[in-house]
């Protein structure tokens, strides 16, 4: 493992881009060596919408980590997220010409092409075809089919889509800002990644990254990923409901949210009052935080409402398909108070706030840790995995084996000069 390779993870958010430059210390863990944060101006709801702003947020993101920390910034791994994500199941298979012969990478290829033949709707592009199980004549529940004989290999694919035009913006955008793209990550997976332990993803369990513009959902059972949503309501939306109803302006609606706001109502007394300066010479105004709370939990409830829908929708509430690890709330709209109660309350299952400490060395910024926090640290943990790949292989994969190269590895790289060349 290279103990200097710094990797930097780019977080095109709706309310805010960072940009982390980091790298695996002795001992594992990951050391941060640089954070540079920017307001995002021109996103909406995952999706750019203008790109000379977005450039200007991203440009000034990197330069308080060049300029602060005195690190050269090249290339980096960023996300992609937005209302245009969708996620579908697929099965294929392949018949093997020698089934005498056991499976290699080569075969597991073949089936991946397969997929790739899939029909989507116009305009859109696979993003991540993640296999789940394979089978082989038959036999079900196989993860690693190298090595193993059979004449039919069949696998069920988790296929991740996005539309083609938000995926080249988003590109473009990075690429004005004299930068190099090592790898495009779904931001749940990304968020996964930095929040969820293997304990969890085993026994099932249900991401739940609120950020400003969206709301990620990944579900997570036996280890491997089942499904991904993007859900088109985040944080600003909630911000946007107490704007309009308590008639005050977004900033100030948005510093009601961060400092009061609570998503349960019978936390607060009806005596309670906070006062907003006036306009302009106007009066102030006094807000009541019951009022306020009941504000907040009618959208709060919309949204886990929306989470719900999509578990119960795949049938992950029962039997073997239980998920035993809960929900996990992350992103800036976990902070929000006693949001943790609402959820267990609306949906029945256990649930926690995601923060990140458990992958950051020790010294790291607390603010690092925090839930908004999550994606761009998942965003370096990936590039870091990637790059120093030998920590993810299994020991006894052959010398071969490890000289080849992925079938994702393959196609994310041809997905990629697609983009870029287009």
């Amino acid at each position: 493992m290279e103990e200097d390779k710094i990797i930097f993870g780019l977080d095109i958010g709706t309310t805010k881009i960072v940009c982390l430059a980091g790298r695996f210390n002795e001992y594992g863990k990951l050391e941060i060596l640089g954070v540079g944060k920017s307001k995002s101006l021109g996103v909406k709801r995952g999706i750019v919408n203008n790109i000379m702003q977005t450039v200007e947020s991203i440009n000034h993101a990197v330069e308080l980590v060049q300029n602060n920390y005195n690190i050269q910034v090249d290339s980096v791994c960023t996300g992609i997220a937005g209302q245009h994500i969708r996620s579908l199941q697929h099965s294929d298979y392949i018949t093997r010409d020698n089934p005498e012969k056991f499976i290699d990478y080569t075969d597991i290829e073949k089936l991946h092409e397969n997929v790739k033949k899939l029909i989507l709707l116009p305009g859109e592009e696979m993003i991540h075809v993640l296999a789940q199980e394979y089978k082989i004549d038959g036999e079900t529940n196989i993860s690693q089919p190298e090595g193993m004989y059979g004449s039919r290999l069949e696998a069920t694919f988790h296929i991740v889509a996005g539309q083609t035009a938000a995926i080249k913006n988003i590109t473009r955008c990075v690429m004005e800002s004299g930068l190099k793209i090592n790898a495009l990550n779904l931001e749940p997976l990304a968020s996964a990644d930095a929040v969820l332990s293997s304990e969890e993803k085993e026994a099932g369990v249900v991401l739940v990254d609120i950020g400003g513009g969206t709301t990620d959902v990944a579900i997570f059972k036996d280890g491997i990923i089942r499904h991904t949503a993007v859900i088109p309501f985040g944080g600003n939306v909630i911000t946007e409901d107490i704007k309009e109803g308590c008639s005050i302006i977004e900033k100030d609606a948005e510093a009601l949210k961060i400092r009061f706001g609570s998503a349960w109502p019978s936390e607060n007394k009806e005596n309670e009052i906070v006062s907003i300066p006036g306009l302009r010479g106007r009066e102030p105004k006094e807000i009541s935080l019951k009022n306020l709370s009941k504000i907040i939990k009618a959208r709060v409830e919309e949204i886990i409402d929306q989470v719900y829908r999509q578990i119960t929708s795949y049938g992950f509430q029962e039997g073997k398909n239980k998920l035993i690890a809960g929900i996990v709330l992350t992103g800036g709209g976990s902070q929000l108070k006693h949001i943790k109660q609402l959820t267990e309350y609306i949906t029945g299952m256990p649930t926690r706030i995601g923060f990140s400490n458990e992958h950051l060395s020790k010294g790291t910024l607390e603010e690092i840790s925090h839930p908004s926090y999550a994606t761009s640290v998942g965003l370096v943990l990936r590039g870091l995995k990637a790059n120093n790949f030998e920590d993810v292989q299994d020991e006894s994969t052959s010398v071969v084996e490890k000289s080849k190269p992925t079938f994702f590895e393959n196609w994310s790289k041809t997905f990629l000069n697609f983009l870029l060349n287009e």
